[in-house]
Formats: structure tokens, sequence, C-alpha cells
């Protein structure tokens, strides 16, 4: 199953639909408008500049737009009928925004020729995009029910949960390409030789074998033993389920039945495909929006760093990020050179590691600034659980198993926690913010971001921070 050949049928489709969409449009407009308002034949019309500047932009408008629409992020797994609504409802928004746009600025006979040509418009965008859609994905459904293309499932586990969650996805079409074993004390209760090893032999299988998906099936699902085979698997970036029971116990987490073998998505978070598209192009956008009209203010920051005290600027460590992905997190100093060498310490209310200026860029969070970059880089996100160092992930893991679920969306530079919370001094005190932040996880949403976003300009206008 090649991801990238599906997706290209996909975007070659609907490039294809608008180009013929707007072609056959502007028949129907010249027909209706174009003729009383000047053109002589239906070629003179089509060859304006008006006409070609379309044919030539508007297949990479409708690209974006379909684009924001989350349609592309998953080419393989498509519902016929999610993927009407999706077709739908992107087509409305596409074709509202372009009547706008383009369509009013003609000066029709009648009002009412205005619905002729908006009905016109979506009712060829509609049937051209999404009948060759349908196509497409009627054809992939059709070769994975006769197993010319299968997702090659490693399932961890090897009991009677494994054997029956195996012949359930088999039946669906994927392909099982062996178990693993926790440990060599487990009993097996599968085929001996679909058994390609234990644990500690997952990164060879994976790529020996060529694995899309890793399903856990073990013999117990509590979330305090889950978390010490979960925790390690991010790290291959394949989707990750686990089968659900009644022993099974994981917060925010999003199940889905497959032949009614209910599986859930530990790597995907409560965002829609949309909301996560959005979310990120936005994050972009206003990222180099700020570097650019806050670079005076860093400046400022910059010289008055130095004036306060000897050392570097920028304050550089190591956080776990996006899919247990460690990455390098900026900020502005706060704190004298060399105030850990003692070992990892969280800072406190009235610390004195913390510089006279340190204590203003807390108060006011403005030391924060530099993480704009790490946004524009792609490890964080403007709102999203703060990232943490392994260190502490470490310490709270074992009283929070629960935790890792947070590493399903990027890290921001501004939270639930820290808006509604603070600091934290201790390991105690971040696992009580973790609660707003599993509250965050939970209830996923642009108008929650704007929310806190909200909040957080409160917070640095009133300087309430610590």
């Amino acid at each position: 199953m090649n991801k990238k050949n599906q997706l290209a049928k996909y975007v070659i489709s609907d490039l294809v639909a608008a180009s013929v969409v707007w072609l056959l449009f502007n028949i129907i407009r010249y027909n209706e408008i174009a003729f009383y308002i000047g053109y002589t034949s239906r070629m003179n019309y089509l060859l304006s500049d008006v006409v070609l500047e379309g044919q030539l932009v508007l297949p990479f408008f409708w690209l974006f737009i379909h684009y924001l629409s989350g349609y592309y992020n998953k080419p393989f797994g498509k519902s016929r009928i999610s993927e009407f609504f999706t077709t739908f409802v992107t087509v409305s928004v596409g074709v509202i925004l372009l009547f706008f746009i383009m369509i009013l600025n003609d000066l029709p006979r009648s009002f009412h020729i205005y619905y002729q040509l908006f009905f016109s418009l979506f009712g060829l965008q509609f049937v051209l995009t999404y009948i060759p859609r349908l196509i497409i994905t009627q054809n992939s459904l059709y070769r994975i029910k006769e197993r010319g293309w299968s997702q090659r499932v490693l399932i961890i586990g090897a009991g009677n949960k494994a054997g029956d969650i195996a012949a359930n996805l088999y039946n669906s079409g994927y392909t099982i390409s062996g178990f693993i074993v926790e440990d060599e004390k487990v009993q097996v209760a599968v085929d001996s030789t679909q058994i390609l090893g234990t644990i500690h032999d997952l990164a060879h299988i994976i790529t020996s074998e060529r694995i899309d998906e890793l399903v856990v099936a073990t013999a117990s699902m509590r979330s305090e033993k889950l978390v010490h085979i979960l925790y390690p698997l991010y790290r291959y970036k394949l989707p990750v389920k686990i089968l659900a029971d009644k022993s099974f116990v994981l917060p925010a987490v999003k199940i889905k039945t497959i032949l009614g073998v209910p599986l859930v998505d530990v790597t995907d978070n409560n965002f829609s495909e949309a909301e996560k598209n959005i979310k990120f192009l936005l994050d972009k956008l206003f990222s180099v929006w700020a570097l650019l009209v806050l670079s005076p203010l860093c400046a400022y920051i910059v010289w008055r760093i130095k004036k306060d005290s000897s050392g570097s600027v920028f304050f550089r460590q190591e956080r776990i990020g996006y899919m247990g992905r460690p990455f390098m997190i900026y900020k502005f100093r706060t704190m004298y050179e060399n105030s850990e060498n003692d070992g990892p310490l969280l800072a406190s209310e009235n610390d004195g590691r913390v510089t006279p200026f340190g204590r203003i860029m807390r108060k006011y969070r403005i030391d924060e600034l530099p993480q704009f970059w790490n946004v524009l880089k792609g490890d964080m996100s403007l709102v999203g659980p703060r990232p943490e160092r392994k260190y502490f992930i470490d310490q709270i893991v074992k009283k929070a198993p629960y935790y890792y679920l947070l590493h399903n969306v990027r890290p921001g530079i501004t939270s639930l926690g820290m808006v509604k919370y603070g600091y934290a001094g201790n390991v105690d005190e971040m696992i009580e913010r973790l609660e707003y932040d599993m509250l965050y996880y939970e209830n996923m949403s642009l108008i929650m971001d704007l929310t806190i976003l909200t909040y957080t300009i409160k917070t640095v206008i009133t300087g309430k921070g610590i």
C-alpha cells in the first residue's frame, strides 16, 4: 500500500475536476452574462484574462481548501459516507468564497441569474469532485477486500486476546505479520511459528517486516502495566492501537470498532483532521508575524539580559515533544549561568537563581518569546501541553501513567495548565497541573485554543506569572 501514490490520485483528480468545472461554468456564464456585456463570441470570452487567470489559479485554490478540510491526511481507510459529507461541506465553503470573490462582480440582466450561477457552480464542482473520489476510494476498498492491498500489522501479545483480534483484523483485510511476546515467561496461545520474537526485538522486526501498524493485545490491560509497553512505541512513528476490554482504564481516548473489536488509537488526538491542518497553518502564520513584529522588543531584551548578568542570552534545553521525540526548546535566559550544576531543578517562587530582569521576564512570560522559533520549526504549537524534561517525565508517569497521551499533540508555548495553575515547583505540583492539561486533551478544539490564548494575553498584560 503506497500512501504517496494513493494521495497523488486524489490530488490529481481534484486538480482536474477544478479545471474542468471552471471551463464548463464559464460556458454557462457566457450564455447568461458575458454575451450581454460585450463579448461577441464564446471563444473570445473563454480566452479573456479573467477566465484564463481563474483557469490557472483556481485548481490550487481548491487544493488548498481540500487540504484545510483534512481530506488528504489519511489516503487509506476512508468511509464512503464521511467522504460524501466532507466533499459536500468543503465544496459548499469553497463555492461560497468563489461566488463572493469572483462571481458577484458580474452585472446580470436579472438578480435571479445569481441563483442559477451559484447552483450551477456548486453542482458541477460537487459532482466532478465527488465522483472521481468515490471511484478511487471504491477501487482501494475492493483491492483491500481482495487482499491486493493490505496493512501489515504486528500484534504485541500472544495470548487468547491476541489470537482473537488477529482473526478479526485478518477478516477486515489486514495482514497479520506476526506476534511478539512481552517476555519469555508469558503463556503463548497462538501458532508458535508466528512468534517473531520478544519486545526487545521490536525495532528489527518493524524494519524487516515493513510493519504499518502496531496493535497491543497483552494479557494485562491495566494502565500501570501498559505504560511500560506503550511509552517506548512512540519512537517508531506508527499508529498504535490497543484492544479495549473491561480491564482497560485510560482517560481521553477514542475507541474505533472493527468488526465488533474495540480498538483505542493511543497515537491519535481528539482534533478533527480539518482542525489539525488549520491549527498547523495558523501556528506557522502567527509565528512568522510574531517574530517580525516583536523583533524590536526581543532586541531590547537581549540588551537587558547582557546588562543584567554575564552569560548566554538564550537558554537551550532538551524537552520531550510530539510522539515522544526530544527537541531543543529556546527561552531567554532568566537565571544565572550554571544554575543546574547540581542536577535538574524546578524553579520556585523567590528562587535565588533567577536574575533581577529574569524575574520580570518570568512574571510577564516574555522569556518564552524565542519559542515562536520552535513553533516555526514544527517542534511546538502555540497552544498545547507544556513540554517537560525526561528526568521529570520518568517521575510523573510513576504516579500518572496516562501522561504519555499528551505526546499525541505538539507541546505549546502556552497551555491550560499554565494559565490556570502556573509554574510548578515540584513533581506533585506538576501532576496537579497535569489535570488541566488532560482536561485540554479531552476537549481539544480551535475554540478552546482561542480561549487559552485570550487567558494568556490577560496573564501577560496583568503580570500574573511567577
